[in-house]
């Protein structure tokens, strides 16, 4: 069974690759953890300035404590110890040579869809930051665009919702509730067709189960 995984895993991951290639997304397969941390760490130059938000794929593979504890500027938001100091952070992303972040879900044909609660991840894929670093496991790849919206809404986001311990109906149920709450993560849904400038968001596409 595992072997028939990561042969369709290797399979459908070249041809995300090649319709991300297509929308100006730099792409590339990896089909272990470990060979994705190896690409990540020879893209991003030493010396770089480096941020990240929700990024568990990314903190998955190892990626964020290899910056966070490497030869990088790392703008670390969880080392800071007030509120204000955690939004100084967050804003200093948007300066940012390299911002790390996963993806909520791929449409085979090569677009991506993201939902957020602030809008800080969301924000920094579309300006901001000169480079956008995407990590995302073969579990986020749909077959369209209209699966792909529905899995952000109705897997990853309840998911997270759980992760953070928010008192919203999808906690609860495991369901999206279409909720108004202060505390919904659901305010902010992006949809990125292509990469502009060409080449600015990079996707490494991870051939294992990573995140939600």
């Amino acid at each position: 069974m595992e072997n028939a995984t990561r042969m369709f895993y290797d399979k459908r991951g070249s041809t995300l690759v090649k319709n991300l290639i297509s929308h100006h997304f730099d792409a590339w397969y990896c089909a272990t953890k470990e060979e994705a941390l190896a690409k990540a760490l020879q893209l991003i130059p030493e010396g770089s300035t480096v941020g990240w938000g929700g990024a568990m794929s990314a903190q998955q593979i190892g990626l964020i404590d290899a910056v966070d504890s490497g030869n990088f500027n790392a703008l670390n938001r969880d080392k800071t110890t007030t509120p204000q100091e955690r939004t100084a952070v967050m804003r200093a992303c948007f300066n940012a040579d390299w911002f790390i972040t996963g993806a909520n879900a791929l449409s085979l044909d090569g677009q991506m869809v993201n939902i957020d609660g602030v809008g800080n991840r969301t924000g920094m894929i579309i300006y901001g930051p000169t480079n956008i670093l995407v990590i995302a496991g073969m579990n986020k790849v749909v077959d369209s665009l209209e699966e792909a919206v529905r899995r952000t809404r109705t897997i990853a986001a309840p998911q997270n919702a759980q992760r953070f311990g928010l008192p919203n109906p999808c906690s609860v149920t495991g369901a999206c509730g279409d909720c108004k709450n202060e505390t919904c993560i659901c305010n902010q849904l992006l949809i990125t067709r292509n990469s502009k400038p060409a080449g600015r968001i990079k996707m490494i596409i991870v051939g294992q189960d990573l995140g939600f």
